[in-house]
C-alpha cells in the first residue's frame, strides 16, 4: 500500500483536476504515481520532463535503446514500478526484455545506466568516451538530465510505496528460477 494516497478526482483541487486532465488527454492513461504526485501539480509537470527529455534524445538514440537504458536505471535502483513500466514498452515492441541482445551503443547506455545509480562519482572513462565519440554534447546534456530524472522516479516511487499499476501485473519480471 502506497504510504501517500492517489488523489480524488471530485474532492482534488481545480490546479490538480486540470493537470490530471491535460495529462490523460497528452497521453491517455494517469499511473498511480501521477495521482499520487498530482497533490502537487507542480512535482506531476517536474517530473513529466521525463517525456520532453525523450523527444529530444528521439533523434539520437532510438525507441529500443532509449528504453532498454531507463530499464537498466530502473532495475540498477530497485524499483519495480518504472522497471514494470518499461519491461511493458519493450514487449509492447515485440521484444522479450530477458533475451535480447545488446547492440554495441545499447550495451554502453546499459553500462552507463548501472554506472550512474552505482556511482556517479565514478563513470568509467571507457564509456564516457564511447558516449561522447557517439553524440554530441546537447545530447549528452539531454541523456544525462533524463537519467536524473529517470532515477528521482525512481527515488519516488520506492518512497512513497507506489503499488504497480494493475495493468502492469502481467509484465512484472519473472521471479529467478
Amino acid at each position: 500500500m502506497s504510504r501517500i494516497s492517489q488523489i480524488v478526482y471530485n474532492t482534488a483541487s481545480a490546479e490538480s483536476r486540470a493537470e490530471h486532465d491535460q495529462e490523460l488527454a497528452l497521453r491517455g492513461r494517469m499511473t498511480n504515481m501521477k495521482r499520487i504526485m498530482l497533490h502537487s501539480p507542480a512535482v506531476h509537470r517536474i517530473y513529466a520532463e521525463w517525456f520532453t527529455l525523450q523527444e529530444l534524445l528521439r533523434p539520437t538514440i532510438p525507441d529500443r535503446a532509449f528504453l532498454l537504458f531507463s530499464l537498466a536505471l530502473s532495475e540498477a535502483s530497485k524499483s519495480d514500478v518504472p522497471a514494470t513500466f518499461m519491461r511493458r514498452a519493450l514487449i509492447e515492441l515485440g521484444l522479450q526484455p530477458e533475451t535480447i541482445v545488446l547492440d554495441a551503443d545499447e550495451a554502453v547506455l546499459v553500462d552507463f545506466a548501472k554506472a550512474i545509480v552505482a556511482d556517479s562519482n565514478a563513470i568509467p572513462e571507457t564509456i564516457w568516451e564511447h558516449l561522447a565519440a557517439r553524440y554530441d554534447e546537447p545530447a549528452l546534456v539531454n541523456l544525462v538530465a533524463f537519467a536524473g530524472i529517470m532515477i528521482a522516479t525512481t527515488v519516488f516511487t520506492n518512497v512513497v510505496e507506489v503499488d504497480l499499476d494493475p495493468e502492469l501485473e502481467p509484465y512484472k519480471k519473472p521471479a529467478p528460477a
